[in-house]
């Protein structure tokens, strides 16, 4: 899963061989921009539950006190590669994010609760002007996991990878040739062109996601209404059967629509979790009424809920999560900004929603092993 908050994939336990204090992340610059780029490492220490940042060298800085209003943070920038250009700092056993930036510096704050991250769905985010994108990740001991999101938002294209002990590269998120410029096209013939954020000059700066897009008024509140209408019809008078687990197949639960409320049994006939019906900013968000719990019931089948909403999949399989891929975003109502993401990615793999690891879609590596991590800053072109 891949979630706004940053703070994802702890993983399995520790291994027997600890992955080191750090690994480096070499960051290049293929972007083709000549604007600077800047760089920070934010996140949560996992050994103390700490938020804070990590300098170029890996060392851990927690952040001081916030305020109310919300106080300046500490400038945590690293200076990113030039055009062209290579750079290697160090990550530290953390979960959090790599954010980059380009041409300007971005605008953290703190309040009492801690870091204020950027939100640019809202017109009067100071970063709201600025070019910039980020990848989340957990560095523990049982090893690396770090991906390409775009829960959020869909920003200046980057790619990450991962390097094994024999060499090997895994790495996700770069967009197909002339990518870039094709999903802000295709969000504009779908109709979904409101997602998209420009400067003044007209410059795309971010496609923001359908959930953020309905509270910033891009997208009509609505816009999953008729699918989500249209299931609720349809399992009424028939049973959705969700198999939450694919290494636990005798795992079931079934669900049936009575009046507004998706009622969940599980193989004895004993009502194990209810849904009221959704709206479709708690699909697209896989949040509020699809509220998904770090629990073994309700939230495994609330998240294959999610993604069959998403990928318009629960009305054409009625056995879920449906695990052909083929079949995704084939309604004409369906999360397009998912759909047109993970069409434009050369790898098929995409975080379009936060659960969109439901059958392994996602746009994440993990090396248990790991020795180097990469970032690759993509052209825009």
């Amino acid at each position: 899963m891949s979630v706004g908050a940053g703070v994802l994939f702890f993983g399995p336990p520790p291994s027997a061989e600890a992955v080191p204090a750090t690994i480096p992340l070499t960051i290049k610059n293929n972007s083709g921009r000549s604007e600077p780029v800047y760089i920070y490492n934010l996140g949560t220490q996992l050994t103390t539950g700490r938020q804070g940042w990590a300098d170029a060298s890996g060392a851990f800085h927690p952040w001081p006190a916030g305020g109310n209003p919300p106080t300046p943070a500490p400038d945590a920038s690293i200076a990113g590669p030039a055009n062209g250009q290579t750079k290697t700092i160090r990550m530290p056993k953390f979960s959090g994010r790599v954010y980059f930036s380009v041409g300007r510096k971005l605008v953290f704050r703190l309040t009492t609760g801690g870091l204020v991250q950027p939100a640019v769905q809202n017109p009067t985010d100071p970063n709201h002007d600025i070019l910039f994108n980020w990848s989340e990740y957990t560095l523990n001991d049982a090893g690396l996991w770090i991906n390409s999101t775009q829960v959020d938002m869909f920003s200046a294209p980057y790619a990450v990878g991962a390097k094994a002990a024999d060499g090997s590269v895994k790495n996700t998120g770069r967009l197909k040739a002339g990518g870039y410029g094709a999903v802000f096209g295709g969000l504009r013939s779908a109709g979904w062109g409101g997602l998209i954020q420009s400067r003044p000059d007209g410059t795309p700066l971010r496609a923001l996601s359908p959930g953020h897009g309905i509270e910033a008024g891009g997208i009509p509140a609505g816009a999953m209404n008729d699918y989500i209408n249209r299931v609720w019809s349809k399992y009424s008078s028939s049973t959705l059967t969700v198999t939450p687990f694919a290494n636990e197949p005798g795992t079931k639960y079934y669900g049936r629509v009575s009046g507004n409320v998706m009622n969940f049994t599980n193989g004895s006939g004993a009502v194990v979790t209810s849904f009221q019906k959704p709206d479709s900013d708690s699909v697209f968000g896989c949040y509020k009424l699809l509220d998904a719990p770090n629990d073994t019931v309700r939230g495994p089948i609330s998240r294959t809920l999610c993604a069959g909403f998403n990928r318009s999949t629960l009305l054409t399989n009625p056995n879920q999560p449906d695990a052909n891929g083929a079949g995704f975003y084939r309604d004409a109502v369906t999360n397009h900004y998912s759909r047109i993401i993970h069409a434009q990615m050369a790898d098929g793999k995409a975080y379009g929603f936060a659960f969109d690891d439901v059958g392994a879609h996602e746009s994440l590596v993990h090396e248990g092993n790991p020795q180097e991590a990469f970032m690759t800053l993509e052209p825009f072109n």
